[in-house]
């Protein structure tokens, strides 16, 4: 496949996605080109970037890549709301893998702390652990 190809069409595809979320100017520019390298390495035959066969230096600072609202793939360098098992398979990486390459604890979790803070507050309004003790108590009574 051509460059100009590759480029018109990883154009159509971030327009798509610029369509169905927002975007920053900045992600727009390095999605095209991640996705036209990405159409021209499949078009050749290349195999896909993987985290571990490319440089062994973050995309940025571990301790920065979790902030509020999103959390930074150390390795493409890409902003998600959470890391996902599926994204970090692309990489060649489990969950467990990626936390002790970058030197995260093993319970850290792997989304923006903002979510993290919702998720927590949703599961102690929730109080699941109260509703499953009420049913064997009224057993024994």
């Amino acid at each position: 496949m051509e460059l100009n190809e590759a480029m018109k069409a990883a154009l159509e595809i971030v327009k798509a996605q610029a369509g169905a979320r927002p975007m920053t100017e900045e992600e727009i520019t390095s999605m095209v080109r991640n996705v036209a390298a990405g159409i021209s390495a499949a078009a050749s035959g290349e195999a896909a970037v993987n985290c571990e066969a490319g440089s062994s230096a973050p995309a940025m600072d571990p301790k920065k890549a979790i902030t509020e609202n999103h959390v930074t793939c150390l390795c493409c360098g890409k902003k998600f709301k959470v890391l996902t098992k599926k994204h970090l398979a692309v990489h060649g990486l489990t969950p467990e893998e990626y936390r002790a390459k970058y030197g995260y604890k093993k319970t850290q979790a792997l989304a923006a702390k903002a979510l993290v803070r919702e998720r927590r507050k949703k599961m102690k309004e929730m109080a699941l652990w109260l509703r499953r003790k009420k049913p064997a108590v009224e057993a024994q009574q």
